[in-house]
């Protein structure tokens, strides 16, 4: 087509890395701060940080527990925090794409009004705007302390989230087996049934995996404002200033990240379109392999 301009997508991109420069430097009021960052870093893992203390491993004194089958880690306060995220992580992932399926259905717009789609857009961009911290702060102050706050606001942040990448999937299928139903005369309700739910399930299931991979990290998070999870004992023993335990609590956290990514990788290679012919491996997951 004549006339039209084509951007470099290369010059873009420099571009932006130029402005974001230039946006940093005009950030910072005093160089002079950063002198002794290093310095100062090196003498707070030093003498804070290092070595972690693994004693939160160890069976907690109060109140009392019993472990089941003599395994004392189970009644320690890494295992118990981590548990408890792990459990908050995968109830609201769950309760989330139960909430958030029939509403992505509503905001595509190959498959739904302009007007109920755009409010229903409205709904899912309300709902995610606020992160899932903030969420959990305003459960906390509604119902009180504990896991039921953490799993409320994950499950809210998880439906906005969720519902998004859900749509967009939806709206990227391809347009043949919806002309091919509007020719059967089938329903809204029958196409989603029938027709965009069984052609969007692979991306629809390998989203849910990672939306599960990714509340487990959060999840870490709002237990510091009370909502159960490892991160009120990571906020407690800051607040104590003890911060030996916290580095293992966040070693801790790491660890288990690492492990679900993985985990994640090697299920959601058996759901994305682009899934190799070969079946995977786990060593193919966690050491990468090149050409």
């Amino acid at each position: 087509m004549t006339g039209m301009i084509r951007i470099n997508p290369v010059f873009v991109l420099l571009s932006c890395f130029f402005l974001a420069i230039y946006l940093m430097i005009g950030s910072v009021e005093d160089w002079g701060r950063l002198s002794n960052g290093l310095g100062n870093l090196r003498i707070f893992f030093f003498e804070s940080l290092w070595p972690p203390d693994w004693s939160i491993f160890e069976p907690r004194l109060y109140p009392d527990c019993h472990a089941p089958g003599g395994l004392s880690i189970t009644c320690s306060t890494a295992w118990i925090g981590m548990t408890e995220t792990l459990k908050i992580a995968f109830i609201s992932t769950v309760f989330g794409m139960v909430i958030s399926l029939p509403l992505s259905l509503l905001a595509a717009n190959n498959i739904s009004t302009p007007g109920l789609s755009l409010a229903t857009r409205f709904l899912l961009a309300s709902l995610r705007s606020l992160p899932s911290l903030i969420w959990a702060i305003f459960f906390v102050v509604l119902i009180g302390f504990g896991p039921i706050s953490g799993i409320l606001a994950m499950t809210v942040y998880t439906v906005g989230y969720l519902g998004k990448l859900q749509y967009e999937a939806i709206e990227g299928m391809s347009s043949l087996p919806l002309e091919a139903a509007e020719a059967a005369g089938l329903g809204r309700i029958e196409k989603a049934i029938n027709i965009v739910i069984p052609e969007s399930a692979n991306d629809l299931i390998s989203q849910g995996i990672f939306m599960f991979e990714y509340n487990v990290r959060h999840g870490s998070i709002i237990g510091i404002v009370g909502a159960g999870g490892i991160g009120y004992y990571i906020d407690l023993y800051l607040g104590f200033l003890v911060y030996d335990k916290v580095i293992a609590y966040l070693i801790l956290v790491f660890v288990v990240v690492l492990v679900i990514d993985s985990i994640s990788v090697y299920v959601r290679s058996f759901f994305t379109d682009d899934r190799p012919t070969k079946k995977p491996t786990w060593k193919s997951v966690f050491l990468p392999t090149w050409k």
